[in-house]
């Protein structure tokens, strides 16, 4: 029935439109039918609406004996002068009439209609069978059988062969609507090859597909996951005569997002904006995904307050994809609001939600949160996936959570769905190499050896920091062997580890550890051994220093630097340890450190190493003391901003270290009881102080 089929809701199930136009009324004999009663459109009956419904009687359908007879009192050639037009009859709703021409009105054909398709679906694929099936219909068959019958199938074999029955005894006024309503059986179980060859075949026969041949091949390739194709038969369109009209091209936004065209993507967006396009849920997630992709996180959020703006209800997989962007973006605030207001809706987080939570948590390190999720999970029955578990192991390993990484292992382990990779056992060697487990960490070094793992160099770079701190030189030197044998080229960061592992060994250990450093990275060896040395060329340690800055990567020039300095002053080096601080400033690899105002000049030191703090300080103070010494005015207050973190594998932070190591200098600054890790002096105390005190010794760290 043409009113049914067009009142079914489809974004691209334009095939209805022409049972809507070619096989019932005209609209403009409805209306014209219509508007010869006086009554509002907002005062329908129920009288009004059974009139309404009564008029999708066929004009194809036989005449019911109780109309002919009414008929026979006004007969064609009378002088009525509405006769030639009047097209409908109004029957009281309530009269035994009205169900008789129920009865005999498509409605009932249309549902026979309906039983025969779904005969068809489950008969044998055969001429035989499917013959048999559509006899029923006698021999009188309507081309608004046909579309009907086929439109409600969802079999790709027994379709094809009704396709062909029907057009064997049809002479349809469209035969495109027919292949048509076949292609939308094919997009039903999402069989693109097929709908491919069927159209070959319409071109082989002659008949001109039009627009709703290529949408709903279009749309079947998007249902398939295959927006290549659906690109290249949206290209396909203009050869043919064809032009997309909205819906296609809001389609295709979703199409050539896929398909990895995001300037196609973007452009046909743009436009969508601009002309008021509407845009399906899909095709908005797309558009969070490329955006995200692309690493323009407004723009995920953007997209997503204008769906909500053009009033489109955002579901469950685009608050997933939103939520994995801004997990990408770090940006683990958003996320938290973003699911609350997903919960808020109603919508109950699925297995996807969960993970896009995890790893947005995991990668902020925001571990409480991220611990929730997890005991969430589980507490529900949803299994974790390797990755999952890996990432709650890194953001323990990075926060200090040795207990909690622990029982997550454990967990993983009795999952019997999750076996530990090489970066399930990376994770955990780092969280007991930190905190100086070293029976621990060899005890895992062992269990991925025995699951068939080899170390990596972030495995054997934990290893060395976990002998370092428990001064064990011989084996980290092993260690070292260990990776020139497994032929793994050390990093910039294993040999920062390595350098950082000589500022905590004895004087007398640094040779076995110089000869590693030197095989790794010539130019730190050599920087090293400058350092050492009593006596060397004017220049040379500096100039060496800052050729190997330059050589290195610019995210561990820091490290490098800080471990440098502490290892000057553990030496008691003071003067090299000054010149290595003072090129970090001239090379900006230390910025900031010192900041003035009318009212207070202050020193911030809370992300250098120990080491390069002090001469930091030592450095300031021998300004300050020249400031006095010429008479310039000091601001009224003084500060020292250490920071108030500690380590997360140390119950140590540089503000404990200072706050001793100000008071054996006799220096008048206090911790603020307002500002946890500033020291604060007045100009009078610091000017008294400074014009007492002699030049400070730096002590070993």
């Amino acid at each position: 029935m043409a009113y049914h089929l067009c009142s079914s809701p489809s974004s691209l199930c334009h095939d209805h439109h022409y049972l809507h136009n070619s096989l019932s009324f005209s609209r403009k004999s409805r209306l014209r039918s219509f508007n010869s009663f006086s009554f509002k459109p907002n005062s329908l009956s129920l009288h009004s609406r059974t009139f309404l419904q009564i008029t999708h009687v066929s004009l194809e359908d036989p005449i019911p004996q109780e109309t002919q007879k009414a008929d026979a009192s006004n007969p064609p050639n009378s002088q009525d002068p509405d006769r030639k037009t009047k097209s409908y009859i109004w029957v009281n709703p309530r009269s035994p009439r009205a169900s008789k021409l129920r009865q005999h009105s498509y409605d009932a054909r249309y549902a026979s209609l309906v039983k025969i398709a779904e005969s068809l679906d489950s008969c044998e694929a055969t001429e035989e069978d499917v013959s048999q099936v559509l006899r029923c219909l006698g021999d009188k068959i309507l081309e608004q059988d046909a579309v009907i019958v086929l439109n409600n199938m969802t079999n790709p074999e027994t379709a094809l062969l009704a396709f062909g029955f029907f057009r064997k005894r049809l002479k349809p006024s469209r035969e495109v609507i027919l292949y048509n309503v076949t292609l939308k059986v094919f997009r039903k179980c999402r069989n693109l090859d097929r709908a491919e060859k069927l159209f070959d075949e319409m071109l082989e026969r002659g008949v001109k597909p039009d627009n709703i041949t290529f949408s709903t091949i279009i749309s079947c390739a998007r249902v398939s996951s295959l927006p290549n194709k659906a690109v290249e038969w949206f290209e396909k369109m203009p050869e043919f005569g064809c032009h997309p009209d909205d819906v296609t091209y809001s389609a295709m936004i979703d199409a050539y997002g896929r398909a990895g065209n995001v300037d196609m993507a973007l452009k046909l967006y743009d436009r969508a904006r601009t002309e008021k396009w509407r845009i399906d849920p899909v095709t908005f997630s797309t558009l969070i995904r490329i955006y995200g992709m692309s690493g323009n996180f407004d723009g995920c959020l953007n997209v997503y307050e204008e769906m909500k703006a053009l009033g489109v209800k955002p579901n469950l997989v685009i608050y997933n994809t939103l939520l994995d962007a801004m997990g990408r973006a770090k940006r683990p605030w958003q996320a938290k609001n973003i699911y609350k207001e997903m919960t808020n809706n109603g919508l109950q987080p699925s297995w996807g939600t969960y993970a896009a939570l995890l790893r947005a948590y995991g990668r902020a390190r925001y571990a409480e949160d991220a611990l929730i999720v997890y005991k969430e999970m589980k507490e529900k029955g949803l299994e974790l996936s390797v990755v999952l578990y890996n990432t709650l192991l890194a953001m323990c390993a990075d926060v200090g959570y040795t207990e909690e990484a622990a029982a997550i292992f454990e967990d993983m382990k009795s999952s019997g769905n999750c076996m530990p990779d090489s970066w399930t056992f990376s994770s955990l060697i780092t969280i007991y190499s930190c905190s100086g487990k070293v029976s621990e960490a060899e005890a895992m070094l062992n269990a991925m050896l025995e699951a068939g793992f080899e170390p990596n160099i972030f495995v054997l770079t934990s290893l060395i920091q976990c002998y370092g701190k428990a001064n064990r030189t011989d084996e980290v030197v092993r260690t070292f062997d260990r990776l020139l044998e497994l032929d793994i080229t050390p990093d910039d960061r294993f040999c920062g580890c390595m350098l950082n592992v000589m500022t905590q060994s004895p004087k007398e250990e640094l040779g076995k550890l110089i000869d590693c450093i030197d095989k790794a990275n010539p130019k730190l060896g050599n920087v090293v051994k400058l350092l050492l040395e009593e006596q060397n060329g004017e220049g040379t340690f500096r100039k060496e220093a800052s050729e190997l800055f330059d050589s290195i990567s610019a995210d561990v020039k820091k490290a490098y630097c800080n471990c440098l300095i502490d290892l000057c002053v553990n030496l008691n080096l003071l003067e090299k340890a000054c010149e290595l601080f003072d090129l970090g400033l001239t090379l900006e690899i230390y910025i900031d450190i010192q900041s003035k105002s009318p009212t207070q000049w202050s020193l911030h030191l809370k992300s250098l190493s120990l080491g390069a703090a002090l001469t930091a300080l030592h450095i300031w103070m021998n300004d300050l003391s020249k400031a006095v010494e010429v008479g310039e005015e000091l601001p009224a207050v003084l500060g020292i901003n250490t920071g108030h973190g500690k380590h997360k594998y140390s119950d140590k932070g540089l503000a404990s270290v200072f706050e001793s190591h100000l008071k054996e200098l006799n220096a008048p600054f206090h911790e603020a009881p307002d500002k946890v890790g500033w020291f604060l002096t007045t100009k009078v105390a610091a000017t008294s102080w400074l014009e007492s005190r002699s030049a400070p010794e730096l002590v070993a760290v």
